[in-house]
């Protein structure tokens, strides 16, 4: 009956036992046994050799790696409505010690080449306006867009003609890809990108993230940013043990497979109230002030998301790995039945 967040959903009993697997004596910080096996496990995943870093939060794995790819004096190009720019609190600019992050539109909040292209074009060249040195995308964005290889390979081939770092915060990249259907590899590093914020929290874990860098040099300087920001924590083992059962038989897939297939469910039921279409695991739509009174006093629980118009409320709602076709079915009826 609650749909508020994924990151509220209970942590997937894979995950739990891996923790309690893990509840003996090791070597402490990141040189335990099962932070030494990530690298390796995330390399299979996209194809290719990759260094990871575990870190507790999303904003950490989001401005880590922001401040692997600019300097304080630069910017970070990215759409009005990330979750950089709207739900972090001003971390990227602590994070990187002051670079900027420039705002542009874009349906969905998703960005396109062009966008991106009359940003920096509207930028000087000369000392007395911040440069752009990276751009950072969300898959699935924050409306449950998704980006197909090809868009995220445009943008790629933007950034590496303009001298851009690509960023990608994968919060939900596991919904994505069971949308796409496609290996990772082919909407990350193949398409261009530099680093991923590879999310697990909102898909079954406890409290791991995973910072993924495709170029394995860019790793090292963020292993002592991840130290000075707090977040190397002694007992990593906990936090490394939570990623590789998320991996072990492809659970992060399995659970984004589910949490998209509810939202499937409850998307049909909306129709033409959709406010965006359904990509992934968040459902927007529009419901009148007295509408949504109703589908609380059944017992729904849902984000309001702002006004449309005059008449019109917005709603955000979010499955998670545990919906199944029964727990969300009820909701579906009850807003078909509206």
């Amino acid at each position: 009956m609650r749909f508020f967040s994924d990151n509220a959903a209970p942590v997937h009993p894979a995950v739990m036992q891996a923790m309690a697997d893990a509840n003996h004596i090791d070597t402490a910080y990141d040189g335990d046994q099962w932070s030494a096996r990530l690298d390796a496990a995330f390399s299979a995943v996209f194809g290719r050799d990759v260094a990871v870093l575990w870190v507790a939060t999303g904003t950490s794995a989001n401005c880590l790696a922001l401040a692997s790819l600019v300097q304080p004096h630069q910017g970070v190009i990215c759409h009005r409505e990330a979750h950089i720019e709207v739900d972090e609190c001003g971390a990227p600019g602590f994070y990187t010690a002051g670079a900027k992050l420039m705002l542009i539109e874009g349906d969905g909040a998703k960005v396109t080449p062009e966008t991106v292209e009359a940003c920096l074009n509207g930028i000087r060249n000369d000392v007395h306006q911040v440069q752009a040195a990276a751009l950072s995308i969300t898959n699935a964005s924050e409306y449950g867009m998704v980006y197909s290889p090809a868009e995220v390979a445009a943008l790629g081939a933007l950034c590496h003609n303009r001298g851009l770092g690509l960023h990608m915060d994968g919060a939900r990249f596991a919904n994505a890809i069971a949308t796409l259907g496609c290996a990772p590899a082919d909407v990350t590093v193949n398409a261009g990108v530099d680093v991923l914020s590879f999310g697990f929290v909102k898909n079954g874990g406890m409290g791991a993230e995973a910072l993924v860098y495709f170029d394995p040099a860019l790793a090292d300087a963020a292993r002592y940013r991840r130290k000075r920001a707090g977040h190397l924590q002694s007992k990593g083992r906990f936090l490394a043990a939570q990623l590789l059962a998320m991996l072990e038989n492809d659970l992060w897939l399995t659970n984004a497979r589910s949490a998209n297939a509810a939202a499937q469910i409850i998307a049909g039921a909306a129709a033409e109230r959709l406010l965006h279409p359904v990509q992934a695991n968040e459902i927007f739509l529009r419901l009148a002030p007295a509408e949504a009174a109703a589908l609380r006093a059944q017992g729904f629980d849902f984000y309001d998301w702002g006004v449309v118009d005059e008449n019109w409320g917005a709603a955000r709602l979010v499955t998670s790995w545990q919906h199944t076709e029964t727990d969300v079915t009820p909701l579906a009826h009850a807003i078909a039945a509206l």
